[in-house]
């Protein structure tokens, strides 16, 4: 491995040959399942045992996961090959009773019709939070503001981290996002990993992407009097405090209000104020196009 925690794109990477004999032990597995595309790390480790290219241990399985992701950030496989193993399933397609019943949902649907609340922003915001639990009411947050809410822990998200360069590198603006996360070695380290990879792959698509902590902070814990925990002792990682706290010992509406805060120190109200207007004289507009529509079974009115 050319850096035991690579950041960003690996273009000049150059794999030993045992790595590229489970690569084309790789390359065989993909392609007989390229109509099925893509596969999950999981499904692809077990292919492998299956094929005897790899023993079934926690030590091959890590080594597989290294050399998938550097073959990934070198680009020898395509992003979209492979999911990562926390990825949601994707919902069926929506179906509907009727005519009627789809001009009902359409009716419906008029009421959250929206306009990008972010444009003309001077950032664009993205709310990341480690702990699924807690997406719900930060999307909720979030959704006010037009700011999409992502969530998950652990270090291997990979395709995650590459996504939020890409969105960055879309927009128009720097990107900041705004991080929820449990203050313990696991948390820091969680943190800077994550921004040290997206700002990487940002910085590589030249975009710009900057990453800020959020909560749980020391001093929130202070303030708010959370509980704290000793660190694990066999977490070995360097950490800044003495104690631990988790992200959710915050009161709902006490985060809340830190997370508003932080959301609103990035918007301009004005801006966001025109958006709102906007989608309320759009919003009119449609349900008056929708009502001149001709009832089902009539010609359409010329």
């Amino acid at each position: 491995m050319p850096d035991k925690r690579p950041r960003g794109p690996q273009p000049h990477w150059r794999p030993k040959r045992e790595t590229l004999r489970v690569l084309a032990a790789v390359d065989t597995v993909l392609d007989r399942y390229r109509e099925h595309l893509p596969v999950s790390l999981r499904q692809l480790w077990y292919v492998l045992v299956s094929d005897g290219a790899m023993a079934k241990t926690e030590r091959d399985y890590k080594r597989m996961c290294e050399y998938v992701g550097m073959a990934r950030r070198s680009g020898r496989i395509p992003w979209d090959a492979i999911r990562d193993d926390t990825q949601v399933a994707i919902e069926a397609p929506p179906s509907f009773a009727g005519p009627e019943d789809f001009f009902t949902a359409v009716e419906a649907a008029v009421d959250d019709y929206r306009v990008d609340r972010q444009a003309g922003q001077p950032v664009r915001l993205e709310l990341w939070s480690e702990t699924a639990g807690m997406a719900p009411q930060l999307s909720r947050l979030g959704g006010e503001f037009g700011i999409a809410c992502f969530s998950g822990g652990g270090f291997d998200g990979l395709v995650g981290k590459h996504d939020a360069a890409m969105r960055a590198a879309a927009g128009s603006v720097k990107t900041v996002i705004l991080h929820i996360g449990d203050y313990d070695p696991s948390g820091e380290h969680l943190f800077s990993s994550l921004a040290e990879d997206v700002i990487a792959f940002a910085q590589a698509a030249g975009a710009s992407v900057e990453f800020e902590r959020v909560a749980v902070t020391p001093e929130q814990i202070a303030a708010h009097h959370l509980p704290t925990a000793p660190p694990k002792a066999t977490d070995r990682r360097s950490f800044s405090g003495t104690s631990t706290t988790q992200a959710e010992a915050l009161p709902p509406d006490v985060l809340a209000g830190i997370v508003r805060a932080s959301i609103e120190a990035h918007r301009d109200p004005e801006v966001h104020r025109q958006a709102l207007a906007r989608e309320e004289v759009e919003r009119h507009a449609i349900r008056e196009r929708l009502h001149g529509r001709p009832e089902p079974g009539q010609p359409p009115t010329e």
